[in-house]
């Protein structure tokens, strides 16, 4: 049987974050005199993350996210609108078109790798046309031959 405490997290993966919650519930734990250890088998979570929480409460009184390093993202959710919009409005554009015309339009300094990477992210993914053979007249009249001489197969 499983306590209350054990379902609070599930097993957690590498890449994830802990919530307000846990956090907080690994504090509550701290304050309880339990070793980190102790903790780590009640939330099943592992001990490094736990040993993290403590020392940052320990240090900021506090358990909320700090800011992380990093440039901010330069499309916003309007630039991503507009990017969409562009692009459905004619698909033949090429990335360098669009960053172009983002940039005429909305005023937006953005490269075309950018463009690539948000219209990756948005579904669209660029193919080359399939290139179809063009039929003269000619070829027109030999295939319409060729299919009235097989008409009975």
């Amino acid at each position: 049987m499983q306590t209350a405490s054990t379902n609070i997290c599930e097993r957690m993966g590498r890449s994830q974050e802990l919530s307000e919650f846990q956090r907080g519930t690994v504090i509550g734990c701290h304050l309880c005199n339990k070793s980190i250890h102790e903790i780590s088998l009640l939330l099943n979570i592992p001990q490094s993350p736990v040993s993290g929480i403590i020392t940052k409460w320990k240090q900021l009184e506090t358990t909320a996210t700090q800011p992380r390093s990093g440039n901010p993202h330069k499309m916003t959710e309007q630039g991503q609108r507009m990017l969409k919009h562009t692009v459905c409005r004619s698909r033949q554009l090429s990335a360098e078109s669009i960053a172009k015309d983002l940039q005429t339009l909305c005023g937006l300094q953005i490269s075309t790798p950018t463009v690539h990477r948000e219209l990756h992210k948005m579904g669209f993914h660029g193919q080359a046309a399939a290139s179809k053979p063009y039929i003269t007249k000619f070829n027109a009249k030999h295939r319409m031959q060729w299919r009235k001489a097989r008409h009975h197969w």
